[in-house]
């Protein structure tokens, strides 16, 4: 399995675990990855897939799936301009404390500044709209990157949520995806997997409990 193919079948897998039930994709090429590991969630029916072909509307209707179902439901758009169209839907979110999860697909981290088509800085793009950013590393055949990228799910999702700030609202998880962007028919379709029993690779706690009151004489 190339790495690209892993790593969006690990973050779509993750996601799962963590209580995705919805998810909705913009389709784009840089996207193909994510697209293609959320429609095979769809077909086992771990993920209900929901498909638009503006970002803008897609942006939207993620917002409203997270904010019906108290969920976190992600947005997959491609790279570029593309991701600035969910603006409207991520501020949208930050305001009403809806837990919107922003999926971008990005080129390659070493074609920044060098005038690639279909190519603009998202790094945190969404500023300080979002209650978490992160990027996952370049793809790549390692156990190592693996847990990471399951871990970085599990944290955006809590964080999405409120689980520990009981401020839920948008994060926003960057990918930049290598060439060859789709699995080669030839292989096994197998990836590292997650924890037994479908339970997510990591846990994020609440809250600390408020220190005893101790009342002076």
């Amino acid at each position: 399995m190339n790495p690209s193919t892993q790593l969006a079948r690990v973050i779509v897998d993750e996601l799962a675990r963590a209580g995705v039930r919805d998810a909705v994709l913009a389709p784009g090429s840089r996207s193909a990855p994510l697209a293609l590991a959320l429609h095979d969630a769809d077909s086992t029916r771990r993920i209900r897939l929901h498909v638009r072909i503006d970002e803008r509307s897609a942006g939207f209707l993620a917002l409203g799936l997270a904010k019906a179902s108290r969920r976190p439901v992600p947005v997959v758009t491609t790279s570029g301009t593309a991701v600035a169209n969910l603006h409207p839907a991520v501020l949208e979110a930050h305001h009403a404390g809806v837990p919107l999860v922003v999926l971008s697909a990005d080129r390659p981290t070493h074609l920044r500044g060098s005038g690639a088509n279909q190519t603009t800085d998202q790094v945190k793009i969404f500023g300080p709209a979002v209650r978490f950013f992160a990027e996952c590393l370049p793809p790549a055949r390692d156990v190592g990157q693996v847990v990471a990228v399951r871990a970085t799910v599990d944290r955006a999702v809590a964080a999405a949520t409120g689980t520990r700030t009981s401020v839920p609202g948008p994060v926003h998880i960057n990918v930049p995806f290598e060439e060859p962007l789709l699995p080669d028919v030839q292989e096994a379709a197998t990836w590292p997997p997650g924890r037994e029993h479908e339970a997510p690779w990591t846990r994020v706690g609440g809250p600390p409990s408020a220190p005893p009151t101790t009342i002076l004489p």
